[in-house]
């Protein structure tokens, strides 16, 4: 069982930065990958980040690429969001998921990046940006 907790949400300025952490309460955290989406008022949900297993393969959205960092530590149960130079348009509520997809990533294969693909959810954590 899957039990995904967010956390370290909040009010930022423009330029800032915020660490996200999501704990799973479970046995079996090693054994997913992990991944973060976000959800702006009044959008769809958006992929934001994601990574294997072992910590060994990673990959984000274009439009955080470069300044966001996804993290895990299994002895933890936990997998973290590092966002740096935060503009007003990262404001969202921000989601990990579980995903049994992209355990042996091969070349040319296209991670997991579509909510769909996550059966497992945290409640998200709210992130503001302010200008």
């Amino acid at each position: 069982q899957v039990q995904l907790v967010e956390s370290g949400g909040g009010l930022v300025q423009a330029g800032g930065s915020l660490r996200l952490s999501c704990a799973d309460s479970g046995r079996t955290f090693s054994t997913y990958t992990m991944g973060w989406f976000r959800q702006a008022p009044g959008k769809e949900r958006e992929f934001v980040a994601t990574i294997t297993w072992n910590g060994g393969s990673t990959y984000y959205a274009d439009s955080v690429k470069g300044r966001f960092t996804i993290s895990r530590d299994n002895a933890k149960n936990t997998v973290y969001l590092q966002m740096n130079s935060l503009k007003p348009e990262d404001t969202a509520v921000y989601f990990c998921a579980a995903s049994v997809l992209w355990r042996h990533p091969v070349a040319g294969q296209i991670p997991p990046s579509a909510a769909y693909e996550y059966p497992y959810w945290g409640q998200g954590t709210q992130v503001t940006v302010s200008s």
